[in-house]
């Protein structure tokens, strides 16, 4: 395990971000809900693009039991502002212009391509629960399908969580 690489069970790193109007979202904000945070590249690529569309295709589905979804990228503001306008996005989107959050999460990675290398984000989805622990990490992450794995994860850990719950108030 490097410096900046995280496992689950571990408490999440903080955040404090602005959003596409410049409203600061902050970790602690989320603290009593489960959410989902995922690290992308790029604004308006292909495959984030793809990313941003499905998870605000179940944005519906998320808001009725309490989950937001939060991407964040080295993006600007403007950008982000772009990108939720041109495709209809419903996610909350942070921008991380100097990449310490990015960092701070282990996704900020050495990548190559045309053997050249460079550092940049490293696809990477992490989901949260009440307390602000990370409870499952999902690395270099492959578009297709992933949003359904992550949803179906978090209803399993919400699951398991409440039955554990019941279970240590009957005792």
């Amino acid at each position: 395990m490097t410096d900046n690489e995280i496992l689950p069970g571990v408490k999440a790193p903080d955040f404090s971000l602005p959003d596409h109007t410049g409203e600061i979202h902050t970790s602690a904000s989320f603290l009593g809900s489960w959410y989902i945070l995922y690290f992308y590249p790029r604004d308006n690529t292909s495959s984030c693009t793809a990313e941003a569309v499905a998870f605000s295709e179940v944005y519906d589905e998320l808001s009725k039991i309490g989950v937001p979804v939060i991407g964040i990228s080295p993006d600007t503001m403007e950008s982000h502002r772009k990108f939720i306008e041109k495709h209809d996005l419903k996610i909350t989107l942070l921008s991380d212009i100097n990449h310490e959050v990015i960092e701070a999460y282990g996704a900020w990675k050495q990548k190559k391509m045309y053997g050249k290398s460079y550092m940049g984000v490293e696809r990477s989805t992490f989901l949260i629960d009440r307390d602000g622990v990370i409870r499952e990490i999902w690395r270099k992450v492959r578009v297709k399908d992933h949003v359904q794995t992550v949803t179906k994860r978090l209803h399993e850990l919400m699951e398991s969580s409440n039955n554990f719950n019941a279970i240590i108030k009957r005792l």
